[in-house]
């Protein structure tokens, strides 16, 4: 019994390292990827590291401190989430289809069996269709980059657009 749970044990945890291996590594979160248009027409790029009272600490190639009175407008770059939503919508398909085959009654002659399977194909097409271009279309919204304007704002609007940024940098204790 016990050398069972053993090798039950060593197969779950073998199986658990190969499909999540990021959650073993001792690594660090990093920031998010931001793009930065500068006032005079200049764009930078790379990932954020800090926010400063007066600046951002961005990682591109080497760190690069940006002076917020320079900045116009910052870009958040996120990864397209399509994928996971055409999963979502492809699962949610065909759950709609095994349903609807379900709650269908059984035909008494091939005539009609012949239409009935017909219709569930059809029916079959109409929700995974459905449901894949509805889940393509929610990922592809939900990881849509956000853009934050700082020229022409409020010191208040700057502010609470700092402290927004200050939760995607690398270093978000930075004082």
């Amino acid at each position: 019994m016990k050398n069972t749970f053993a090798i039950l044990t060593a197969i779950v945890l073998a199986f658990g390292m190969l499909a999540f291996p990021g959650t073993l590594l001792a690594k660090e979160k990093g920031g998010a990827q931001i793009v930065i248009a500068l006032k005079d027409g200049h764009y930078t790029s790379g990932e954020l590291i800090a926010v400063k009272p007066d600046s951002l600490l961005i990682l591109a190639g080497k760190d690069e401190s940006i002076d917020l009175a320079d900045i116009g407008s910052i870009r958040i770059v996120r990864r397209s989430k399509a994928v996971v939503g055409a999963v979502g919508g492809l699962v949610a398909g065909i759950v709609g289809t095994v349903l609807f085959v379900a709650l269908q009654k059984d035909a008494d002659n091939w005539w009609d069996s012949a239409w009935q399977g017909l219709g569930n194909a059809g029916a079959a097409a109409v929700f995974v269709g459905g449901g894949l271009g509805v889940g393509i279309t929610a990922g592809a919204l939900a990881g849509k980059d956000k853009t934050i304007q700082l020229a022409g704002k409020s010191e208040g609007e700057v502010k609470k657009a700092l402290a927004y940024l200050r939760g995607k940098a690398r270093i978000r204790d930075f004082k």
